[in-house]
């Protein structure tokens, strides 16, 4: 049997939040009371990704866990020279961590570059302060696969942000790019965000991460692809046995399973809490969609089969 990681050891699933801004950068609701938000909403942990300025912020009016933020931007030449918009990174860490800028430090815009390779410099800055870090909305930033995928490093990838849902319905669940990287092998994770920068936009999009409370163990979680992602359904596990997968989820009426190469089945009804398809011989790995009677959506992380 495999079971996915986040299903696969003991513990308690931790609600959080990746990915939202405050009156550091360009959000509309100063820090504390976007903490404030996201804790009477029941988040365990959140980060606060302020542009181009670092949050190493490890106390709060709230008993919630934060972890070091920040969201960085890189400028390319733009679609009236057939190029993408631009490439934006979120890097998260451990506030503790010695390495890295201090509280509020400014870090400048990245530059403005012919293609998007020319970010993995930016990362692996990022990585050298200890972050790990995320692909930010694809769709927003006007770029596939074949433009990104040459960026090495990521564990993540949005596969829903709730301020490009809301104001542009893009990045919806960029399901089809995600698919791409794990066909190729790449141990790359489907995260939910919000990029919210107003209070309308926080609280819509969220991982639950199988850890302990605290940034070192929910950081390892997530790099290790041990929480799943969701702006609703609940799931309870998802594993593969037998040649079938398996997936008990929350009150919903679909479960979708997925891979690249080849079309899988769907579990569709009024009141769905399990569902069960077969996997054919030779595909790399699947995940599976979970969508509730509202249209939201939960999204396991793969299971890798060979």
């Amino acid at each position: 049997m495999y079971r996915q990681n986040a299903f696969d050891r003991e513990g308690t699933f931790l609600k959080g939040s990746l990915h939202c801004h405050s009156t550091r950068s360009d959000g509309q609701d100063a820090p504390e009371d976007v903490i404030r938000t996201y804790y009477e909403h029941g988040y365990q942990f959140m980060a606060l990704t302020d542009h181009n300025i670092f949050s190493r912020m490890t106390r709060t009016d709230h008993p919630i866990t934060m972890l070091s933020g920040i969201e960085r931007d890189m400028t390319i030449l733009g679609f009236r020279k057939d190029r993408p918009l631009c490439v934006h990174i979120v890097g998260i860490g451990d506030p503790a961590a010695p390495e890295g800028p201090a509280h509020d430090e400014v870090i400048p815009n990245y530059g403005s570059y012919e293609d998007c390779s020319s970010a993995q410099g930016m990362i692996d800055e990022m990585h050298s302060w200890g972050l790990k870090t995320f692909y930010c909305h694809p769709e927003w930033s006007g770029t596939t696969y074949e433009d990104y995928r040459c960026l090495k490093g990521n564990f993540g990838v949005e596969v829903w942000n709730t301020g490009n849902v809301i104001e542009n319905g893009l990045d919806t669940g960029t399901a089809h790019c995600w698919d791409q990287a794990l066909d190729e092998g790449r141990r790359v994770w489907g995260v939910a965000v919000d990029d919210g920068h107003s209070m309308k936009v926080h609280c819509h999009g969220w991982v639950m991460v199988k850890a302990e409370n605290s940034a070192p163990e929910i950081l390892k979680a997530l790099e290790e692809g041990s929480f799943y992602a969701s702006c609703g359904p609940e799931i309870y596990d998802f594993c593969f046995r037998d040649g079938r997968a398996y997936v008990d989820c929350s009150d919903a009426v679909s479960v979708s399973f997925h891979t690249l190469r080849m079309p899988l089945r769907k579990t569709a009804g009024e009141h769905v809490t399990h569902a069960e398809c077969d996997v054919y011989d030779g595909i790399h790995y699947v995940r599976a969609v979970v969508t509730d009677a509202q249209g939201r959506c939960a999204w396991t992380n793969p299971i890798f089969l060979r």
